[in-house]
């Protein structure tokens, strides 16, 4: 399970837009956001530098906690 701390997700859009931007990649992934802290943990195939690309293509500022 990768963990990153995502800069600027308020809403539940922000939350569906990051889910399937991973699951788009690796349908198989595991995504759990937590909105409160500004993090997405991950159980993916999928390397950090690829989840934080995908992020980041969502409008999203991310980094591996």
């Amino acid at each position: 399970m990768q963990t990153f701390n995502v800069q600027g997700m308020t809403c539940g859009h922000c939350v569906k837009a990051v889910t399937n931007a991973i699951k788009t990649d690796d349908p198989n992934a595991e995504v759990q956001v937590d909105l409160g802290k500004g993090e997405v943990s991950v159980q993916s195939v999928l390397g950090a530098e690829q989840v934080i690309g995908l992020i980041t293509e969502e409008g999203y500022t991310a980094q591996v906690v």
